[in-house]
């Protein structure tokens, strides 16, 4: 589990990301090609080709952090490479790293009755 804290910014780099790269790496990509800043203590999550892999880089005041998760089956929902980049609530990158769809969770049964 990542200790995020909730008024973390979340963005997710849309498209698909070379997985070989490391954390300096991602950092590059993050400042050249997002036009953010990897030290801001934000959260950047990436996508490899198949889906499957994802990888977050964040700083958090003391040092950066990488992050990877990898899904035994199925893959992670992202958004459409014409987004360009899209930030998400800390909530649904729970969602996202738990394989549920975090655009639309549904709930799974809600009671009608307490008895």
């Amino acid at each position: 589990m990542i200790p995020v804290p909730s008024n973390v910014r979340v963005w997710l780099a849309v498209g698909r990301t070379d997985m070989r790269r490391g954390m300096n790496g991602l950092a590059l990509l993050v400042q050249q090609g997002l036009g953010r800043d990897p030290h801001a203590g934000d959260l950047f999550a990436f996508r490899g080709c198949r889906g499957d892999l994802l990888k977050i880089i964040w700083h958090d005041g003391v040092g950066m952090s990488l992050y990877a998760k990898r899904l035994e089956r199925g893959r992670f929902i992202w958004p459409s490479p014409t987004d360009g980049i899209v930030a998400i609530t800390s909530a649904q990158l729970a969602y996202m790293l738990d394989g549920i769809d975090w655009r639309n969770p549904q709930s799974t049964w809600r009671p009608v009755a307490a008895g």
